[in-house]
């Protein structure tokens, strides 16, 4: 059955005209984006990890034997039944992580070890065992800030909510990519997560992350010419291997707090707030101001969301993979959607490919007016696809904004004509299409920027 959800929800639009595709806010009516097409409550695993076939379910050593029960003393019953899940699914063994730890060892040391001033121990650690076992629970949806907390949030943002930069009361946020960053990466890297988990909640606030430079550019001065422009620090290890830091803005504290005490049903979690906080500084030049949803940077000239490039740049340097954005619709200067830059049937062979490798796809959709002017977009994830008796396509996706902590289907004829850009490993498109690669694309922006901005002075 086909459940009916509000249709009048704000959406993240793209600046299509200067290809700033960027996910912002704006007021839409989603007259059928919803209502003729989903499904929701589709069966699919919790997590990718449970299809990998070296998988490990029992406890081997003395060290983890005791690590897991004394994790199991600490949670309560709905907890305990995730825990003992990831133990028999394979999750809570999983060593896919930048340090090979496991996820039953980071969430050992979220239990055990000192967090950030304001944050609870408990609180992080099952949120952190239940996003783990249902990714689909993750929202970018803010909640408000009761009063008690407002002379510590006035005082973090310049004593004003008067101008609308500096408002707090964010109804609707721009953190659909870094929400679907952390959704992508609970669902196919769960240790990897923990580990993102236990460090950006630990006192230090930051986690470190090992990549290398060919991941992002065609050359060693092009990938740290990138790390300057996004203003990550790093460390070089050698030509081309490279430790970066990200952490979350510094008021990202302030709104996990306030979480970890008065979280309201269908709000982020704090985990939720640490994580794409600091996705969103990865991917804004680290301008992002979570009490404000609202960022400044170089690239973009909307304060809301990052454009396509930057969400390039962050799920490449998060996963430390070649990730291509492929743009598939033909937008004039307008914003008038007048083509597609291939056929349907060769993005389709994109997306399933990609799928079938294990990937989960982030991707934007548009919708237009009726004179097929581009009006809003947003970002959402597929994460599997299923064939009916006629050969006909259906996505799985996730989407972090619809109020909804389920999967949801849209046939093929639906959403492929729908969707703008996807991020794809680089060999999956190369020889259908020709892409500019994301660092080549960054540098024009910053160029076309400097340009507007020198003219306009």
């Amino acid at each position: 059955m086909v459940e009916k959800v509000d249709l009048f929800i704000q959406r993240n639009n793209y600046n299509t005209i200067s290809r700033l595709k960027s996910c912002g806010n704006r007021n839409f009516q989603q007259e059928d984006f919803y209502s003729n097409n989903p499904s929701f409550g589709t069966a699919i695993p919790i997590n990718d990890s449970v299809n990998k076939s070296n998988i490990r379910t029992e406890l081997s050593s003395k060290q983890e034997k005791k690590q897991y029960k004394e994790l199991l003393s600490k949670l309560d019953r709905n907890s305990r039944k995730n825990l003992e899940l990831l133990l028999k699914t394979g999750i809570l063994l999983n060593s896919e992580s930048d340090d090979k730890s496991t996820v039953l060892e980071n969430l050992y040391k979220i239990l055990t070890e000192k967090r950030a001033s304001g944050l609870d121990n408990i609180n992080i650690l099952k949120d952190t065992i239940g996003t783990i076992s249902y990714p689909y629970k993750i929202t970018q949806q803010f909640g408000d800030i009761p009063k008690k907390y407002m002379p510590e949030v006035l005082d973090a943002n310049n004593k004003t909510i008067s101008d609308k930069k500096y408002d707090v009361n964010v109804e609707h946020s721009g953190t659909c990519v870094a929400a679907s960053t952390e959704f992508k990466l609970a669902k196919q890297r769960p240790a990897e997560f923990a580990r993102f988990a236990n460090e950006l909640s630990s006192e230090k606030l930051s986690v470190t992350k090992n990549i290398k430079l060919e991941n992002l550019a065609d050359n060693t001065l092009n990938g740290v010419w990138l790390l300057n422009a996004f203003e990550i620090p790093y460390e070089m290890k050698d030509y081309n291997n490279v430790e970066l830091k990200f952490a979350p803005d510094k008021n990202a504290i302030i709104r996990a707090k306030i979480q970890t005490n008065d979280k309201d049903p269908y709000e982020r979690t704090a985990l939720d707030v640490l994580m794409q906080s600091t996705f969103m500084q990865i991917g804004s030049q680290q301008s992002y101001n979570t009490l404000t949803d609202r960022r400044a940077g170089k690239f973009n000239q909307n304060d809301k969301g990052l454009i396509e490039f930057e969400k390039t740049f962050t799920e490449s340097v998060v996963f430390d993979k070649n990730i291509l954005s492929v743009t598939y619709q033909t937008v004039d200067e307008n914003a008038r959607l007048i083509g597609y830059e291939t056929d349907l049937e060769t993005l389709k062979k994109h997306l399933t490919t990609a799928i079938d490798m294990g990937e989960n796809v982030i991707l934007g959709y548009t919708q237009t007016n009726s004179n097929n002017v581009i009006v809003n977009g947003h970002e959402i994830t597929i994460v599997d696809y299923k064939k009916d008796l006629d050969g006909k396509l259906t996505f799985i996706c996730n989407d972090t904004d619809d109020g909804i902590s389920k999967p949801i289907e849209y046939s093929e004829d639906f959403l492929l004509p729908k969707i703008h850009h996807a991020a794809l490993p680089k060999e999956i498109v190369e020889s259908d299409m020709n892409i500019v690669p994301s660092w080549k694309e960054g540098l024009e922006v910053y160029k076309n920027l400097k340009n507007i901005q020198n003219q306009a002075a």
